[in-house]
Parts: structure tokens; C-alpha cells; sequence
């Protein structure tokens, strides 16, 4: 395969994984168990302002954007300006990955309310799609990011706390999820004096994602990208 069909097919596959994973973060939320740590600050702030979900989502990831980006200026080192680049490259990544989850809102029944009387509608039927939101999440951000282009921010600001504290990965990830969970309860019972957006499938996501993202990496990554490696 020649170089310029390997980029088209990096990009191509990166656009399906940002679907992909749009399309199981929408599912979580619709659901109503809970939803993922990365977006239930602006989940549960959509909810209690009646604010567009997509567009709430996407003020968020500015946030993250801005955390990353202080993180690298306090970093510094001869790689500073190209992790910045990175880092506002995010915020277009983040305006085309909300209009996806804006489309699936749009497409996507809430289930408890709109199906009730039906499977879907129940709570056996609404663990079984939320499992499967789990999984649809961890193949869409596994395939994205496998295609090493740009992080979604919510990865990317992992990864720098990751880089500035010197912890694991997946220590930063486990403090990362307890802190948008930590604002996310105090930010939904200050305003309306309920919880709002974290339950059942904040916890299974917190689990189950992680675990997805390694399956689907042992099972397809090395093919995937060796197949796409481009070189120089």
C-alpha cells in the first residue's frame, strides 16, 4: 500500500473510531444509570441547565485542553511548542466528535422514558445496552487512538498528568475518573439537590472501558498499525 492510501486509511479509521466512540458515550447517557466520569460533569450539567448536550461536552474538553496546556507550559523543554500545537489541535477534534454525539442524541430514545412497556425500557434491558454502550466506547477510543493522529482530550489530559507527575497511566487514569466523579457530585447537589449522572454505569464504565480498550488492542492493534505503519 503506498504512503498517501496509508494516511487516507489512518484518517478514515481515526473519523470511525471517534464515531464509534461517540456513539457509545451517547448510548451510556441515554440509558440513565449513570454516565462515563469523562463527561458527567457536563452531563449533569445539561441536565440540571437544560443545556445541549454536545455543546456542553465540548466546553469540557476546552477545559481539558487548557489543563494540558498549562500542564506542558510548566513542563517546558524543547518539546513545549509542539504538545501545545497538539494540544489546540484537540479543540477541532472536540467540535467534530460533539456533532456526532449531537446527531446520535437526536437518533437515540432515552429508554427508561421512551421505550417503557418494552425490554429496552426496562432495567435488565437498560444494563444490557449500557453494557454494550461499555464496550462500543472502548473499541471506538481504542481505534482512535491507535491510529496515533490526536488524542481525544480526555486521553490527552491523562497523559499529561501522567507525564508531569511521573505516575502510570493507569494511576492517573483511576484519579482523573474519581475527580470528574468528586466534581460531578458536588456540582449536581449544590444545584439541585440530587445526583445527577453518576450511578450504576459510572462504575461499570470505569471498570469496563479500560478493560475493552486492552482486549481490542491485544486482538487488532499490532495488525492495525503495523499494516499502517508509514515511513519516512
Amino acid at each position: 500500500m503506498s504512503k498517501s492510501k496509508k494516511i487516507a486509511v489512518r484518517l478514515l479509521l481515526y473519523l470511525a473510531g471517534l464515531a464509534v466512540l461517540a456513539l457509545g458515550l451517547t448510548l451510556n447517557t441515554k440509558v440513565t444509570l449513570g454516565v462515563s466520569p469523562l463527561i458527567s460533569v457536563a452531563y449533569s450539567a445539561s441536565r440540571i441547565w437544560e443545556l445541549d448536550l454536545g455543546n456542553t461536552i465540548f466546553l469540557w474538553y476546552g477545559v481539558f485542553v487548557l489543563a494540558e496546556m498549562l500542564i506542558h507550559l510548566k513542563m517546558g523543554g524543547p518539546q513545549m511548542k509542539k504538545r501545545l500545537l497538539n494540544d489546540l489541535l484537540q479543540l477541532p477534534l472536540s467540535l467534530v466528535f460533539t456533532r456526532f454525539m449531537n446527531l446520535y442524541t437526536l437518533w437515540i430514545p432515552e429508554f427508561e422514558i421512551e421505550c417503557a412497556g418494552s425490554f429496552a425500557g426496562s432495567l435488565a434491558g437498560r444494563v444490557i445496552i449500557l453494557l454494550i454502550a461499555i464496550a462500543v466506547t472502548g473499541i471506538g477510543a481504542a481505534l482512535s487512538l491507535d491510529m496515533r493522529i490526536i488524542p481525544n482530550p480526555g486521553d490527552g489530559v491523562v497523559q499529561s498528568l501522567a507525564d508531569l507527575t511521573g505516575w502510570k497511566l493507569g494511576s492517573s487514569k483511576n484519579v482523573f475518573d474519581l475527580s470528574c466523579v468528586v466534581i460531578t457530585l458536588l456540582l449536581s447537589l449544590l444545584a439541585s439537590g440530587s445526583i445527577v449522572g453518576v450511578g450504576l454505569g459510572t462504575l461499570l464504565a470505569m471498570l469496563g472501558t479500560g478493560r475493552t480498550v486492552a482486549l481490542f488492542n491485544n486482538l487488532a492493534e499490532r495488525r492495525l498499525v503495523s499494516g499502517l505503519e508509514i515511513r519516512a
